[in-house]
């Protein structure tokens, strides 16, 4: 994902687009760009657009009463966003499996398309009736199925599965 996805189709071949969003005031920290907490807020917004894509937003728990719960979460911070910086997320689903998601995303300026952070995650499946992992239904996992077909013919990432560790002092 070197470039700036060009679709929101949860079903293409390219990675998930969000809606592009706007930094708010109060996210910026002393510092003088966005406190990391927010880079959080944005990320899970372009899950929850993907996910609504995918039959699993609000109203799958409300009327099937299935969710997801992040399990894992590893974010890197690239460059610096402001105040007034636009920002997009492409989303690229890496692999599935009956009750796991696993997605890695990049935060770009949206005018200038540079990369600002990533974030790699796991995302199980919940029956919220019993609050356990459980199995996605069959219809989801044929949705989820064909996003992750199309998603495995996409470059890896730069960047997944990166692990933190200080580096090793040179002999």
């Amino acid at each position: 994902m070197t470039e700036i996805a060009t679709t929101t189709d949860a079903g293409a071949t390219g990675p998930f687009l969000s809606s592009v969003m706007q930094i708010e005031p109060q996210w910026i920290d002393y510092n003088g760009h966005l406190n990391m907490a927010y880079y959080h807020v944005m990320f899970d917004r372009a899950i929850d657009e993907l996910w609504h894509q995918l039959g699993i937003g609000p109203a799958y728990k409300a009327e099937r009463h299935g969710s997801t719960f992040t399990a894992e979460c590893h974010v890197r911070y690239l460059r610096e966003i402001h105040l007034r910086d636009p920002v997009q997320i492409a989303v690229q689903l890496i692999a599935a499996d009956e009750k796991r998601l696993h997605t890695f995303q990049e935060l770009r300026h949206a005018g200038e398309g540079w990369l600002s952070a990533t974030s790699e995650n796991m995302s199980v499946h919940i029956d919220m009736t019993k609050r356990k992992v459980a199995p996605f239904p069959p219809d989801i996992a044929a949705r989820i199925r064909a996003v992750a077909d199309a998603h495995a013919a996409l470059p890896r990432p730069d960047g997944l599965g990166r692990a933190i560790a200080m580096p090793r002092a040179k002999a």
